[in-house]
């Protein structure tokens, strides 16, 4: 770590007051995102593994060295937004982090101790201590944020068992070879069916269902398999429901247009997402060689667009990881270039009808950017800024992204406020 890395960059209030139109709340969900989360051992202390929602050891494929200590998966700040972060103690970190602890027994986000916000640990689900019927506990079927359920049906990513391998800034199924084949048996539809059902007898936790897993290009034509999974899941969570049609936010492959027609027809699916990651072509063939070489950044971007005359638009969500367009060497050399180029290529995806959702590059310890050097904080904000006015330009909304549902995505908690 770069013990002057204070000085060689706007401090947290400096951005506040250079940005009166970004909430100082959001900057700070932001830099406590970028920088990472260490929790005092009165923290820790005030950690109920029968009340808080804590980290299993192995999550969507990535698991964490929590030493004898056990971590919830995120907090709540005052304002009902999201951080999804829990104790994180690596040696890659490029920042110093923030810190969770304890002042007149109350857990507060501290730097440079100085109080700055209140939180709360995320309450763990009702369902997480049951079973199904076939025995299986339901934490593994299904995980909760505070309005959202879970289910990720493919814990693996077929691009990393390529030549080439997967995205260079994560560690998502990087290692995880739980599932040997992607079809999985009617037992865990079933799972599925039962974990939804009890989940949703929580009455007022949840406002969307949420599916992910890692890519899969199996099949006649590639991503066929992971299509057939994701409609036979959907089908599964939707005898839960009493519509036809639910909240769900699936962030899948890109699917060709006779693909995500089967998966529309045949589900509940209200919205999809599908990332692009990083918004230059150049960089997106170095950064995500496996998504390069399968399929393509102008194949990714087609089939975006047709996915908007299948879902409508503003249905169609282009997820990327801001701030990783800086990595280095290849990537932009300025943080002035990276806008340009980035705000530039959002401005043409968006006029498809299609919005944005935003992460924070972070360089995690398992992922081949763990060396790397992450953007400024000032960086971040002016890039959720510019994503947030292309969206109200083109009248895009953020309904399963926004700061309640998800909370990992800065330009989507500026939905509440109007720019224009």
């Amino acid at each position: 770590m770069d013990e002057k890395w204070r000085t060689k960059e706007l401090s947290r209030k400096e951005v506040i007051e250079k940005y009166p139109q970004v909430p100082p709340i959001t900057v700070l969900k932001t830099d406590v995102s970028r920088r990472g989360i260490l929790y005092t051992d009165k923290a820790f202390d005030k950690v109920d593994v029968n009340k808080h929602h804590i980290e299993p050891e192995e999550f969507m494929g990535t698991g964490r060295d929590l030493g004898k200590r056990v971590s919830p998966i995120g907090v709540t700040l005052r304002d009902g937004s999201l951080i999804c972060r829990g104790h994180w103690a690596d040696k890659t970190i490029t920042r110093a982090p923030y810190y969770i602890d304890v002042v007149d027994d109350k857990l507060v986000l501290v730097d440079e101790d100085e109080v700055l916000e209140e939180v709360e640990f995320w309450e763990k689900p009702n369902f997480y201590d049951k079973y199904t019927s076939n025995g299986t506990p339901m934490w593994k079927i299904a995980s909760g944020r505070p309005q959202r359920i879970s289910v990720v049906p493919y814990p693996k990513c077929d691009f990393w068992g390529t030549e080439v391998g997967g995205c260079k800034y994560c560690s998502l199924f990087a290692t995880t070879r739980t599932v040997k084949e992607i079809l999985r048996d009617e037992k865990y539809f079933q799972d599925v069916t039962e974990t939804v059902e009890e989940a949703l007898k929580q009455k007022g936790r949840y406002s969307v269902f949420h599916m992910t897993s890692g890519s899969a290009f199996s099949g006649k034509e590639p991503f066929d398999d992971e299509v057939e999974l994701y409609i036979k899941t959907l089908q599964a969570a939707g005898k839960a429901f009493k519509t036809q049609k639910f909240p769900v936010k699936l962030v899948a492959s890109a699917f060709s247009e006779k693909q995500l027609k089967k998966l529309y027809e045949n589900t509940g699916i209200t919205t999809y997402t599908t990332d692009l990651e990083v918004l230059n072509e150049d960089l997106f063939n170095w950064i995500c060689p496996g998504k390069a070489k399968y399929l393509g950044y102008r194949e990714w971007k087609n089939r975006m667009y047709k996915a908007v005359d299948i879902m409508g638009k503003g249905n169609v969500y282009c997820g990327i990881v801001g701030g990783v367009e800086m990595a280095q060497p290849y990537g932009f050399k300025t943080e002035d270039e990276a806008l340009l180029h980035t705000l530039t290529e959002a401005d043409e995806i968006a006029s498809h009808g299609v919005s944005f959702a935003e992460g924070i590059w972070t360089t995690d310890p398992k992922s081949v950017f763990r060396n790397q050097v992450t953007p400024s904080l000032e960086y971040f904000i002016r890039l959720a800024i510019g994503l947030a006015e292309i969206r109200q330009k083109y009248g895009l909304h953020v309904f399963t992204d926004d700061y309640r549902r998800c909370g990992n995505h800065p330009n989507t908690d500026l939905a509440r406020i109007d720019y224009i």
